[in-house]
């Protein structure tokens, strides 16, 4: 299983981006999909996840700011992010989860600044 993420930049305070991550291989009916990010100096964090039946779980830090949804057709899952902070900045990841086991793709840098 590989995954690719793409759709992360440079964008002022208040500005939005979107998210896409491609998953490509052994993919499984059953899964769940998410978003984790990283800032410097901070651990990992969960910043949002969507199963395959479209059931989805936020951090608080984002709700209401960020959406995920998935395409299960293509195996794409995205993360809608509005209103973005400076704390919203870092690598952000994408993860499946299927069969017990995980999957990582290579982060993509979110910088949120003036």
């Amino acid at each position: 299983v590989q995954l690719q993420a793409s759709g992360g930049g440079l964008v002022q305070p208040g500005g939005s981006l979107r998210l896409s991550c491609a998953a490509s291989g052994s993919i499984f009916s059953i899964n769940a999909m998410g978003w984790y990010r990283q800032a410097p100096g901070k651990q990992r964090e969960l910043v949002a996840v969507i199963g395959s039946s479209g059931a989805t779980n936020y951090a608080d830090s984002v709700k209401d700011r960020f959406t995920i949804s998935r395409d299960n057709a293509k195996n794409m899952v995205y993360l809608q992010m509005n209103s973005l902070k400076p704390e919203d900045t870092a690598v952000y990841c994408c993860k499946l989860a299927q069969r017990f086991l995980d999957y990582w793709g290579k982060g993509t840098q979110v910088t949120v600044s003036s």
